[in-house]
C-alpha cells in the first residue's frame, strides 16, 4: 500500500490546487499523423501510411506544466515560443489547460515541432522543424528575468532542459540562486552531460543515458554508474539525486543514507514518451504538497506507469491516479468514507478515469446477509459502488426513537471494509435523493418489492443518461427481524 495514502488522496482531491509552480525550460509542439500501413511504395521500399487524422500536444516542458495543471497545481510556464502557427497552436493547447503563459516569450525563432508519423501504435518517422540557431541573448535574459519576476509566491521551481538552448548555464545559475534564497525547492530533469550547471538545486534527475555521460560509466552497467553518482552529492550540493531507470523503476540517493528504490508501476508499456517530465511533475508537486520523499517517489512512479500505457506525449490528471490507488484492495476502511464534498470529488474523478459509477443506499444498522448479497449485486452493474447511508439522525426519524443499534461512524466503518464497497458517504435527509443528484451514479439499484418508478431518485438517474436496476432481496433477513428475535430471546 502507498505510505501516507490518506495524504496522498487528499492532494489529488483537494490540496494539489492550492500549489502554485514554476516550470522553466524548452517548449515544443508534438503533433501527429495518424492511420494504416497496408502495402509498400513502389518508388521506393518504404511503407505508405493512409492518413486517418491528426493531432497535436505540448511537449518539452510544456508537457511538464501539462502534468502539472492534469494534478490540480496552478502551473506558470516560461520558456520561448515562436511567433508563428504551430507557436499559436501550442499557445491555445496550453492556455485550454489553465497553463498560466504569462511568463512565456515571443522569440525570434521558429517554434520547435516534433512531427511523428504512427501507424496505429507504431512510429514510423519523426520529423523536426528546428533552427540551429540559439536564442540571442537579449532573449534569454528576458525568459531569466520572467522566471524571477513568477518565482515569489510559488512552492517549487522545475527546470526541464531539452538542450534546445533555454537553460543556459547562467539562467540556471540565476534561477537556482534566487529560488534558494527563497527556499523553494528546484527540481532538474538535465540533458547536459556536465551537471554542475545544476549545482545547488534541491535534486536533480537524470535517466541512465543522462548519468551515464555525467559519470563517464556505460549505462550497462549500471550498478557502477549509481555507485560513482554518489560522489556527485557532495559536488553538486544537491539533497538527492532521482535517477529513473525506465524498466526497473525510480532509485533516489542520499548523501549518508541508504538508497531509495521503487519498482516500476507499468502494467503495459506503449510509449515512453512524457514520462520523465510525468516523473518530474509528480515528484515535485508532491513534495510542495508535504509528502515524505518515499511516498512522493512512489506517486510519481505510478504516475509513470500510467503514462506509458498510453499512446504519445499526454500528461496524467489526478483523476487517473486516484482511480489507480483506490483500485487496490489494500485501501483501508477509514479511506473510504468520505464527507459529501470528496465523495462527489472522488466519484468526478473516477468518472473521468472511465469508471462505470454505482450507487445504492440504506440504513445498514446490524448488517446481514441480505445486505451483503445485496451489494454484491451491485457489482454486476459497474466498477465503483458508492454506498449513501443514513445519519444517526435520519435513521431514528425513519425507525423510531430506539434505533440505530450501531451509531454512523461504526456503520459507516464496517460497510467500508467490505471488498465490494468502494465509497461510503453519509446523508442526513429522509431519503438519498440530494446526494443522487450531486454524485449523478451510472447505475441506482434498489433491493426489494420496488418498481423502477417508485425508487428515489430513478427521473434524475434517467434523465442523465443512466438506468435503475432493482434486485431481490433475500427472505427471512431484516434488522428488524434480528432486534425482535434478540428482544424476545433476552426476556424468554
Amino acid at each position: 500500500m502507498l505510505p501516507e495514502l490518506a495524504n496522498v488522496l487528499t492532494l489529488l482531491e483537494r490540496d494539489f490546487a492550492k500549489l502554485r509552480m514554476l516550470v522553466i525550460g524548452d517548449l515544443m509542439l508534438d503533433r501527429y499523423l495518424t492511420g494504416d500501413v497496408d502495402r509498400i511504395s513502389p518508388e521506393a521500399p518504404v511503407p505508405v501510411l493512409r492518413q486517418s487524422g491528426s493531432y497535436h500536444r505540448p511537449g518539452g516542458a510544456a508537457n511538464v506544466a501539462m502534468n502539472l495543471a492534469g494534478l490540480g497545481v496552478h502551473a506558470l510556464l516560461c520558456g520561448a515560443i515562436g511567433n508563428d502557427a504551430d507557436g499559436n497552436a501550442l499557445r491555445q493547447s496550453l492556455h485550454a489547460a489553465s497553463v498560466d503563459t504569462g511568463a512565456v516569450i515571443a522569440c525570434s525563432l521558429p517554434t520547435i515541432t516534433k512531427t511523428r508519423v504512427v501507424s496505429r501504435t507504431q512510429q514510423l518517422l519523426r520529423l523536426d522543424v528546428e533552427s540551429r540557431d540559439r536564442l540571442p541573448r537579449a532573449e534569454i535574459e528576458a525568459i531569466g528575468d520572467a522566471a524571477l519576476k513568477a518565482l515569489p509566491g510559488t512552492q517549487a521551481v522545475i527546470l526541464s532542459d531539452y538542450a534546445k538552448g533555454t537553460l543556459t548555464e547562467d539562467l540556471c545559475r540565476r534561477v537556482i540562486d534566487a529560488a534558494r534564497a527563497l527556499r523553494v525547492p528546484v527540481f532538474v530533469d538535465p540533458k547536459a552531460r556536465d551537471l554542475s550547471r545544476y549545482a545547488g538545486a534541491t535534486t536533480i534527475c537524470p535517466n541512465l543515458q543522462e548519468l551515464s555521460l555525467a559519470t563517464g560509466i556505460p549505462a550497462h552497467s549500471a550498478d557502477n554508474m549509481l555507485a560513482a553518482a554518489h560522489d556527485l552529492l557532495a559536488q553538486l550540493q544537491i539533497d538527492y539525486l532521482t535517477v529513473t531507470m525506465s524498466e526497473r523503476g525510480i532509485r533516489v540517493l542520499r548523501p549518508g543514507q541508504q538508497d531509495l528504490h521503487s519498482p516500476a508501476k507499468a502494467r503495459e508499456v506503449f510509449d515512453v514518451s512524457g514520462a520523465g517530465d510525468t516523473v518530474i511533475a509528480t515528484l515535485a508537486a508532491s513534495i510542495a504538497g508535504g509528502l515524505q520523499l518515499p511516498t512522493a517517489i512512489e506517486l510519481a512512479n505510478l504516475a509513470a506507469g500510467i503514462v506509458v500505457a498510453k499512446i504519445g506525449t499526454v500528461p496524467v490528471t489526478a483523476a487517473e491516479v486516484v482511480a489507480q490507488l483506490t483500485r487496490s484492495a489494500a485501501i483501508t476502511s477509514a479511506e473510504k468514507v468520505l464527507s459529501r464534498d470528496r465523495a462527489i470529488a472522488r466519484v468526478n474523478e473516477w468518472r473521468d478515469a472511465g469508471e462505470t459509477i454505482v450507487f445504492t443506499n440504506g440504513c445498514f444498522d446490524l448488517l446481514h446477509v441480505g445486505h451483503i448479497t445485496l451489494l454484491e449485486d451491485c457489482l454486476r452493474f459497474g466498477s465503483k459502488l458508492v454506498v449513501g447511508m443514513n445519519t444517526d439522525a435520519s435513521v431514528s426519524r425513519l425507525k423510531g426513537p430506539s434505533r440505530p443499534i450501531v451509531g454512523e461512524a461504526e456503520r459507516a466503518k464496517v460497510m467500508a471494509a467490505l471488498a465490494s464497497v468502494d465509497l461510503v458517504t453519509l446523508f442526513d435527509e429522509p431519503t438519498p435523493l440530494e446526494l443522487i443528484r450531486l454524485l449523478k451514479p451510472s447505475v441506482l439499484v434498489k433491493g426489494g418489492d420496488y418498481s423502477v418508478e417508485t425508487v428515489v431518485g430513478h427521473e434524475e438517474v434517467k434523465a442523465a443518461g443512466g438506468r435503475v436496476e432493482i434486485v431481490p432481496t433475500v427472505e427471512g433477513f431484516s434488522t428488524t427481524a434480528i432486534v425482535l428475535k434478540m428482544m424476545k430471546e433476552a426476556t424468554a
